[in-house]
């Protein structure tokens, strides 16, 4: 089975033409039937505060085009969107869609970025989620979660054997970005698969480096700068080999929480 992850560089508040970006890379890439296909952090609008005017309601024109998508290309397509929040807020979510255009599961970031201004303008996500891709076991968060390892650890409890990440995350930072992608498939043994955006906003600058790192922390594809997909090859094998062999997460106490109270 395959991973993708679609770098661009996204138009600044313009779905219909990030919709058309989108297309023409699937297009040109023609990725496996049924494999997961990852378009970065609010990949319609980027990063954008701008939450009470561009959050779109269910059945939305992001969520169509999602679903239209994924079954035109007949993939799992997972992609983030401003979904509605509570008091004119929004809420930034990734949205997974299956190869018939159903729409799987939707997650919410429950790390708001505060110095970027986005905990004041969305609601904080509630709950970690995991959700069936083929035979792995999904959790998909969204950029700032990266830096919060106990939402993964709480996921991988639950089952998780896969995370993605998708983003907007400048190049300022970005060896933290890979640094941390890298840590979270080791610590829970587990495949990651990080979708980042490049280009420019009106106020940072980003450069992509996406990758897909395997669970001994082995970068498997690193798409570098510029626009470009990149794919790896993940296996359910894989995970539970490598976890037999090296049992660490066995040894992961479930009362851990009462050690810091």
């Amino acid at each position: 089975m395959k991973i993708y992850c679609c770098q661009f560089d996204i138009k600044w508040e313009d779905k219909k033409e990030n919709f058309a970006k989108v297309h023409a890379m699937l297009g040109r890439e023609g990725p496996e039937p049924d494999s997961l296909v990852l378009l970065p952090e609010l990949f319609a609008t980027g990063f954008t505060m701008n939450s009470t005017q561009l959050a779109e309601p269910n059945n939305s024109l992001t969520e169509e085009f999602l679903s239209n998508a994924a079954h035109r290309y007949r993939v799992y397509l997972l992609g983030g969107m401003i979904a509605t929040g509570t008091q004119g807020r929004g809420r930034n979510e990734a949205a997974l869609f299956s190869p018939t255009g159903e729409l799987l599961a939707r997650y919410c970031k429950i790390q708001p970025f505060t110095m970027g201004g986005e905990a004041a303008n969305y609601d904080p996500g509630e709950r970690v989620l995991v959700t069936p891709w083929n035979n792995f076991s999904l959790a998909p968060f969204i950029c700032y979660d990266l830096r919060f390892p106990e939402v993964f650890r709480r996921a991988m409890r639950r089952g998780a054997n896969l995370f993605t990440v998708i983003a907007n995350w400048p190049v300022a930072r970005i060896e933290h970005w890979v640094t941390l992608l890298r840590a979270r498939a080791i610590e829970n043994q587990a495949y990651v698969a990080g979708v980042n955006r490049c280009g420019t906003d009106p106020k940072l600058t980003y450069n992509g480096r996406s990758i897909i790192v395997n669970p001994a922390g082995e970068i498997l594809a690193d798409a570098g700068d510029g626009e470009k997909i990149i794919s790896a090859d993940v296996s359910l094998d894989t995970v539970n080999s490598y976890r037999a062999e090296l049992p660490f997460l066995k040894d992961v106490r479930t009362d851990y929480e009462k050690l810091f109270i």
